[in-house]
């Protein structure tokens, strides 16, 4: 990712509404614990796979792939594993192509299966490749432990959507499902430039833009399904700060921030942010989106399309970004588990379970 000081103008954005039903104290107080063993840097089953060098069309990268078709297979079979591919040269390695491999995972209502283009998708995202140099570069924020931190939230949903869907929620409309974009390519391999990063966001935006759905489906192609464009960056380490980027997605920036205000104040969270919490500009005013900082990220092709984007990547970034020193070692195991607990209970919300779940 780059950090600029000029702001991205993509197509005009009309503000989202999204009728839900905030979360209970008892739900909340029921999610599933983050477990240690899932995220110690050595053993951890989520975690430790993934720092490993994860450069595209290496047998790092191929090994990442494994782990999180292995992982959904094994312990969510409900989930579509679907991949989108490409190729592409790169100012590294002259007239060669890289292969480029987008994983997408997808829980969907069964009416929605039968209908294509019927319904929306809420959009988590993260990238799993690292740098090609400094040799040996694995990426823990960057963007490893988001990756796990997404492996993480599927598995802890799973069982509310399925039993709001059991239930026949939402049957015969439309309806709203989760899909988890593993993108591959993010990192520059020279240099940071418009053709030279984002190669498999580039490539699944275009991809899904010029597939149309049939001419009576609710939305014209599988990018105008994206309700919200979820993208984690850059986060485990201890104490991050995340703006609020776009005033179109404030308000699901301000969600977002009152979740993790309820799970600390249930000392529900481990990290010791103190008073600064992570998503610390829940009070913005849209007098104060007036020309900041943006971040190019994966999210910048999709974007650019309509896609709405709320993006968690701290400003200033992490310390040890694009150094060897972004390794387990120096992770906040705490804060990682925390994300975890956070997107979990915002993508339930999203989802309007509780209409569901008893109260307790």
């Amino acid at each position: 990712m780059r950090l600029s000081h000029a702001l991205f103008f993509g197509p005009l954005l009309l503000p989202l509404t999204h009728a839900y039903t905030p979360l209970s104290t008892h739900l909340l107080q029921s999610l599933p614990a983050p477990a240690q063993s899932d995220y110690d840097p050595h053993t951890g089953a989520l975690l430790a796979p993934l720092l490993i060098p994860r450069v595209p069309g290496t047998d790092g990268q191929a090994k990442a792939q494994q782990h999180f078709v292995s992982f959904f297979r094994a312990h969510l079979p409900q989930w579509d594993v679907l991949w989108q591919n490409s190729t592409s040269t790169t100012p590294a390695t002259g007239d060669r192509q890289i292969p480029f491999a987008n994983l997408i995972l997808r829980r969907e209502p069964p009416w929605m299966k039968k209908r294509p283009g019927a319904g929306g998708y809420l959009t988590l995202v993260a990238h799993y490749d690292s740098k090609i140099a400094p040799e040996g570069f694995v990426g823990a924020t960057d963007s490893a432990a988001p990756c796990a931190v997404l492996m993480d939230v599927a598995r802890a949903v799973e069982g509310y959507l399925g039993r709001m869907w059991a239930k026949g929620e939402g049957e015969g409309g439309g309806g709203e499902g989760v899909q988890i974009l593993l993108l591959d390519g993010e990192e520059a391999f020279v240099s940071w430039t418009d053709t030279d990063s984002l190669y498999g966001a580039r490539a699944l935006a275009a991809e899904w833009e010029a597939t149309p759905y049939p001419a009576m489906s609710t939305y014209a192609n599988p990018l105008r399904q994206i309700s919200l464009f979820v993208l984690l960056d850059l986060l485990g380490a201890a104490n991050p700060e995340i703006p609020s980027y776009f005033q179109s997605t404030h308000w699901a920036y301000q969600r977002m921030s009152s979740i993790e205000g309820r799970l600390r104040q249930m000392g529900l969270l481990e990290s010791k942010a103190g008073a600064r919490p992570f998503l610390p500009e829940s009070g913005k005013m849209a007098t104060d989106f007036n020309g900041g900082g943006f971040v190019g990220d994966d999210h910048v092709p999709f974007m650019g399309r309509g896609a709405p984007v709320l993006h968690l990547i701290p400003t200033p970034f992490p310390a040890v970004w694009h150094t060897m020193q972004d390794d387990g070692e120096h992770l906040d195991i705490a804060t990682v588990k925390d994300w975890a607990r956070i997107v979990t209970a915002f993508t339930l919300e999203w989802m309007d379970v509780q209409k569901t779940e008893p109260e307790g």
